[in-house]
């Protein structure tokens, strides 16, 4: 008993202060310009490397996508063999590379490859967020947790923005290689960052020699399925919202469409701290209520017809991907107590690429023999199902 006490100790994290979490989190921000900012321009970038009529423009959405979640594992495992910083650094140094090489492709065969390997060498996410839990344990890394959602919210909301209002200037095709040099500052921010310990094998509880479950219920299982239906739940309504809004309010105009589609993610920096202080101590809880709200937000625009009647669902559908986020962030740093971060973090990335892969495919499918409604209410009915099935879990642990 003695012998696992003191293996606990010496493999304790190591405290990172406020402004070095701050520091992850905003280089995970600037990172991410790119690989957020530039795909919704990609109809405007193929047409120059010989595909007229964007067509591929679909396919090469997701690339990056399905290529990250192979590698996710990979460079988590290694992450917990060679060390976090190390391979945090690498996913950023490989955006960087993958961000250079696309913006100077001159052919559809060479931009595709470009975006194979972003996909391949970046990661940056959970990279970053398995560099957190090796330093961090408990609430702490929660809320840590809760930052890098935020910063990935900001990006995905301010990042479009900035491409269009750089593009009379600087193609967007020529961007990738300009913002190719956010990922190279955030490397040089983060080399100054201290090394977290290493933990070459995960600490007992029991003196089983299994991984330990993290006090209330840190099940593997669990997190990984909330991720996927999670992520399913809310993406499927993500590429089909402006044709829905602008066919059901003809003459908006796209800037007032593109708000709409922002406004949930607007709303998570505004409520991730109230949040946080209601779910980390019951994060199941948390998760159905965010599961419910996402339910009930999306299945109301089947119906919605007013401008008003937009503006209170997405905000519905803000508070309720605020809460599941934030209880996905509290469950992730509950399954990492006596687990390898790397590797539960590269696992977790390929769970929520999958579903963010499924929900593409399925939304278009569901567009086109339904029309643009049918992806949100698909993913209304994703939500409602885990939202009960959750919930009856709850009540028999409660028994």
């Amino acid at each position: 008993m003695t012998a696992v006490l003191d293996r606990a100790r010496q493999r304790a994290p190591a405290t990172l202060h406020t402004r070095q979490i701050h520091a992850v989190a905003a280089c995970y921000f600037v990172a991410s310009f790119a690989a957020l900012g530039l795909p919704p321009y990609l109809t405007a970038i193929l047409p120059s490397l010989g595909d007229r009529e964007g067509r591929w423009a679909g396919l090469l959405y997701i690339v990056p996508t399905v290529f990250g979640a192979a590698g996710a594992p990979l460079w988590g495992r290694l992450a917990d063999r060679y060390g976090r910083k190390r391979l945090l650094l690498r996913a950023q140094l490989g955006l960087a590379v993958s961000f250079l090489l696309a913006g100077w492709a001159d052919s559809l065969p060479a931009f595709a490859a470009a975006l194979v390997l972003q996909g391949i060498l970046g990661g940056t996410f959970a990279a970053s967020n398995g560099y957190l839990a090796a330093a961090l344990d408990g609430q702490r890394l929660s809320w840590a947790l809760t930052l890098m959602q935020g910063a990935a919210r900001l990006a995905l909301v301010a990042a479009p923005v900035v491409v269009g209002s750089l593009s009379p200037w600087v193609s967007p095709h020529r961007q990738y290689a300009l913002l190719a040099v956010l990922p190279l500052a955030a490397a040089v921010m983060l080399a100054a960052l201290p090394e977290p310990p290493r933990a070459e094998e995960p600490v007992p509880d029991d003196g089983s020699g299994e991984e330990p479950r993290g006090e209330g219920g840190g099940s593997l299982r669990t997190l990984y399925v909330l991720e996927f239906t999670f992520v399913l739940a809310t993406v499927i309504s993500y590429p089909y919202l402006i044709t829905l809004v602008e066919g059901r309010l003809p003459g908006l105009g796209s800037a007032v469409s593109g708000l709409l589609f922002a406004l949930p993610h607007v709303c998570y920096p505004l409520l991730a701290k109230p949040v946080h202080t209601f779910a980390a101590p019951r994060p199941r809880l948390a998760a159905v209520t965010g599961f419910a709200l996402v339910a009930v937000a999306l299945a109301g625009h089947w119906g919605a017809t007013s401008l008003a009647s937009f503006v209170v669902l997405r905000l519905l559908l803000g508070a309720g991907m605020t809460l599941g986020l934030v209880s996905l962030s509290a469950l992730a740093a509950d399954a990492c107590r006596g687990r390898r971060p790397g590797r539960l973090f590269g696992s977790l990335e390929l769970i929520s690429k999958a579903g963010a892969v499924v929900a593409g495919a399925v939304a278009a499918a569901s567009n086109d023999v339904w029309g643009p409604a049918a992806p949100i209410v698909a993913g209304s009915a994703v939500a409602a199902l885990t939202a009960l099935v959750s919930t009856s879990t709850l009540l028999r642990w409660s028994r």
